[in-house]
């Protein structure tokens, strides 16, 4: 009988990669998310019956259990980067997570992934990097055996970094941004999910920090972006006072809206989080120590930001034709 694995948050950016990946080795999946019916998608990664949206809720013991039972792994992708309504980052990224290993525990469950993030530091004044970190160590209390995977910004076909940014080059002469010095190291998502594959496989435990091959400041990735899609922009570093103001004024936004507004384009707690460099350790463990050779930024990104570009799809066509008439 095949295998069985519950993913938590397996609908979202990084998890349905992950799914992807572990339908293809041959493994049952759950895919365990707030509203199944939006994620009917998922069911087309696998043959008829081997991928299946469940309903699930991490704030709720027995909603974790129901879906945890008879299988051989757990993977737990859910994460947020904006607090809205009862998705507050304690109640995700550390009671959730700490709800989801406990009961893996308690299962019996042979083996655990949990997605965390670099930058992940119980001291942090930042809500979502303390709440990261006392994620992982609630996981360990109660599954020592665990796979960590602390991934810097990720990028992918779905990202919501580049893809937002390129989007708002389509309208605007110039590009605010804060922490334009702060440095990163893009990882690829398939890179993430094929780490997290060997978790859930048993080949490989402890914590990893993933990046790509690359460290670049935050001013520079935008500036190659905009050369993929051939648009010139300006980019404007705002210093830190200047974001935490902007961010203010959005969760004000969103507080008084009562939840008709969301605040997805900047916030106090990100802009927080952009005063620190998000790159590997010295002497951590990365995706070369599991045998994965990570993917180039410059090799992914143009293959899915070619909408973007001034003429879209025909941009490379036109180039190609002004170079002939020039022969």
């Amino acid at each position: 009988m095949p295998r069985l694995v519950t993913v938590y948050g397996g609908s979202g950016f990084v998890g349905r990669y992950i799914v992807q990946r572990l339908a293809h080795a041959g493994w049952r999946v759950r895919v365990a998310v707030r509203r199944p019916n939006e994620a009917l998608f998922v069911r087309t990664y696998g043959d008829v019956g081997q991928v299946e949206p469940v309903p699930c809720n991490i704030r709720d013991d027995d909603s974790v259990r129901s879906v945890m039972q008879n299988v051989d792994a757990v993977v737990n992708c859910v994460g947020i980067l904006v607090e809205e309504g009862r998705n507050r980052f304690e109640a995700v990224q550390n009671e959730g997570a700490e709800r989801i290993a406990r009961i893996a525990a308690e299962l019996e469950v042979r083996h655990l992934v949990h997605l965390s993030a670099l930058g992940a530091d119980e001291t942090s004044d930042s809500g979502y990097a303390r709440t990261k970190a006392l994620g992982e160590t609630a996981v360990l209390q109660h599954f020592p055996g665990a796979m960590i995977l602390r991934p810097s910004v990720i990028f992918g076909p779905e990202d919501r970094f580049f893809n937002r940014f390129a989007d708002m080059a389509r309208f605007t002469p110039m590009l605010p941004i804060v922490g334009g010095n702060t440095r990163f190291q893009p990882v690829f998502v398939d890179d993430v999910a094929a780490a997290a594959e060997m978790g859930v496989e048993g080949k490989a435990t402890g914590i990893y920090e993933l990046g790509g091959p690359e460290t670049e400041t935050l001013r520079t990735l935008i500036a190659r972006m905009l050369r993929m899609i051939n648009r010139r922009r300006l980019v404007l570093n705002l210093p830190f006072w200047a974001g935490s103001v902007i961010g203010f004024i959005f969760d004000m936004a969103q507080t008084v809206s009562m939840g008709l507004f969301t605040n997805n384009i900047l916030t106090r707690d990100q802009v927080r989080l952009l005063r620190h460099d998000v790159v590997v350790r010295d002497g951590a463990k990365t995706l070369r120590d599991l045998g994965i050779r990570p993917a180039a930024f410059e090799a992914i990104v143009p293959e899915y930001l070619w909408r973007f570009r001034p003429d879209g799809q025909y941009e490379e066509i036109k180039e190609s034709l002004r170079w002939l008439k020039r022969t």
